[in-house]
């Protein structure tokens, strides 16, 4: 008895890729990351205290083009990328605006956060105090009638 392996199928998106709706053209590939490249891959750890976000973001300069704000618990990051290329009497431009938002765990010192960038990967560092916070008991108030 012969066995039956199941298909795999590629799963589509709602919309078709732009080389699906002209597929008499070339292939479209080479301006996909144009398209597809608006988020920030993050990576994050809590290490010694410390808790880490990695965010892969090459191609930019960090004094002009990254924004980090915390607000009421998220730490958010901000960045730009603009790149031209030129060749043979013909320019590109590729551009895209990138956010991500995370939540701080509870103990995150707000005020000591740093941030740092090598080859293309933001590090940002959040110390966070190992005293929780103290639990809190609501009372449940009963109304009799």
């Amino acid at each position: 008895m012969a066995t039956t392996l199941p298909v795999q199928r590629r799963q589509r998106a709602h919309f078709p890729e732009i080389a699906d709706l002209l597929p008499g053209f070339p292939s479209w590939a080479h301006i996909r990351p144009v398209f597809d490249g608006n988020v920030i891959r993050l990576e994050d750890e809590m290490k010694d205290g410390v808790y880490e976000v990695r965010a892969e973001l090459p191609g930019i300069d960090p004094a002009k083009d990254v924004d980090i704000t915390v607000r009421d618990g998220r730490l958010t990051i901000k960045a730009e990328r603009t790149e031209k290329k030129e060749s043979k009497g013909r320019s590109e431009f590729a551009y895209g605006s990138f956010v991500r938002s995370v939540s701080l765990p509870p103990g995150a010192d707000e005020d000591a956060i740093k941030a740092s960038y090598d080859t293309g990967i933001l590090t940002v560092s959040v110390p966070v105090n190992e005293a929780q916070p103290a639990e809190k008991h609501v009372p449940v108030e009963s109304s009799k009638k």
